[in-house]
């Protein structure tokens, strides 16, 4: 069984709903990336996604473009990024990755070579926003090969295409809370209760819902629909806010557990 799929069955069991974390990789270095992933399971994450770095990010706000580019700066590449999930199995990290990447590097890796390094790093799932159902059909086929979970997203403005991308869906649906790209905030489109509805009813998968969650009251509000909250651009900018902490040797330790105080609030 995928990882992703035994992490469902076990919260469905226990009653409880998945959070999600979404960090960069390479902001600001691979092995602090490493020890973030180690904090963020300590938290009680369920499972992680690994945000690939890239120069074009249609889907992410300011910032993740931000920890993008710092990332950049250091030349970090999806190959990078992949390899740390599996450092990070070295370090003990037992939860499921996701790796969220856009479609061009995994292009320049060729199909074949992208889904080895997949398996090789021990990566269950894959997310490519600009990758369109239309024109999925190749790395569809490899990921039913390897046991990779493609998860698509679905938005607000996709009402008459919900059916038929979460009927390809593997793994679990994930609902795009707002109009527009990620980022913290504190409304969200005022239709969405009916857009969760119309996913659910469309698909036997979990659902996991993100963009914009920041704080536990909007993890509980969507706790009560969804079967997956993901934190990204509120847990990328708590990072921001502690780099030169982390860069100190001195204050490396205490950076490190204020990530892991701040994921651990979503819970509770």
């Amino acid at each position: 069984m995928n990882a992703i799929d035994l992490k469902f069955s076990q919260l469905r069991e226990q009653r409880q709903t998945a959070l999600i974390p979404f960090i960069t990789i390479g902001d600001p270095d691979t092995a602090t990336s490493v020890e973030i992933i180690k904090q963020l399971e300590a938290a009680g994450a369920d499972i992680v996604e690994l945000g690939v770095p890239y120069s074009d990010p249609l889907a992410d706000g300011p910032v993740i473009q931000r920890a993008s580019q710092r990332a950049l700066q250091h030349k970090i590449t999806i190959r990078d990024c992949m390899e740390t999930a599996k450092r990070a199995r070295e370090e003990g990290v037992t939860l499921p990755f996701v790796l969220f990447t856009y479609y061009n590097p995994v292009l320049q890796l060729g199909l074949e070579n992208f889904f080895e390094l997949l398996k090789q790093n021990e990566i269950s799932g894959m997310i490519i926003p600009d990758l369109p159902l239309e024109e999925d059909g190749p790395v569809r086929k490899l990921a039913v090969q390897y046991n990779i979970h493609l998860i698509p997203l679905v938005a607000p403005t996709s009402h008459a295409r919900i059916t038929a991308i979460s009927a390809q869906a593997t793994g679990f649906v994930y609902c795009v809370s707002s109009l527009g790209v990620t980022g913290v905030r504190s409304e969200f489109y005022s239709g969405i209760d009916d857009f969760l509805k119309t996913v659910k009813e469309a698909t036997s998968l979990p659902i996991a819902i993100g963009f914009g969650i920041s704080n536990q009251e909007q993890f509980r509000k969507f706790s009560g629909t969804c079967d997956g909250v993901v934190v990204g651009s509120a847990i990328v900018r708590q990072i921001e806010e502690v780099l030169p902490q982390l860069a100190d040797p001195a204050t490396r330790e205490t950076a490190l557990l204020q990530i892991r105080q701040f994921v651990g609030t979503f819970k509770g």
